[in-house]
């Protein structure tokens, strides 16, 4: 059994795919890397220069200049303003093409690599070990968000977390340049019903079978 293994982790917004990816990582020791960080980095980079996030040029600007040390240590990358602005350019095809070299290397590095997005088992890791999409309900995700959200003193309402979760699935399945589909090969796994427990149980017996394979 080859020592190396890619890990591509998709699905949509807050179907547990980051923490079930980063548990994956930590089980088999490799690095992880949450892409949605890097699309949330240039959003608020677009933002924080007085850009648009409807400036296409500006956000591949910011994607090609983009310095990827940190990012998981950003708290202001998991607020509600920062996930908005990465749905609303991740659809550009500069700022995926300007990304897309980051992910594949840090997918290729010695002994592989534990990857969560939108596009991962289609286009940054089309070849990766195991690939899972994770998924559940509108409103379980909403419910989870808002749950998260509101934890840290965010003032949103359910109804508006609900209608945000479906406007950024719209988005995301609906955009031309990689959309979030999931691969042909990628083993579906619904965490609707699931605790984190037994969704990274079901997860890890997903990636012993692939590996198996």
């Amino acid at each position: 059994m080859s020592s190396f293994l890619i890990i591509a982790v998709d699905g949509p917004a807050a179907s547990g795919k980051g923490t079930i990816a980063a548990r994956l990582a930590a089980e088999y020791g490799l690095p992880h890397l949450d892409t949605g960080l890097l699309y949330r980095a240039v959003g608020l980079k677009v933002l924080d220069a007085g850009g648009s996030l409807d400036d296409e040029a500006a956000a591949e600007a910011a994607a090609r200049s983009l310095e990827v040390s940190g990012l998981s240590e950003n708290a202001r990358l998991t607020t509600g303003e920062a996930g908005e602005a990465a749905s609303r350019i991740a659809g550009y095809p500069g700022v995926r093409a300007a990304l897309l070299q980051l992910q594949q290397d840090f997918a290729r590095q010695t002994g592989g690599a534990v990857l969560d997005g939108r596009d991962i088992g289609t286009v940054i890791a089309p070849d990766a070990t195991a690939k899972l999409f994770i998924t559940a309900t509108p409103h379980t995700r909403a419910t989870r968000r808002w749950k998260q959200l509101t934890a840290r003193g965010d003032a949103i309402g359910f109804d508006e977390m609900l209608a945000d979760i479906v406007k950024r699935d719209e988005r995301d399945a609906g955009r031309g340049a990689a959309p979030m589909v999931q691969a042909g090969d990628a083993v579906l796994l619904d965490t609707t019903e699931m605790d984190i427990e037994a969704a990274f149980d079901a997860a890890r017996r997903i990636v012993e079978a692939a590996r198996a394979r």
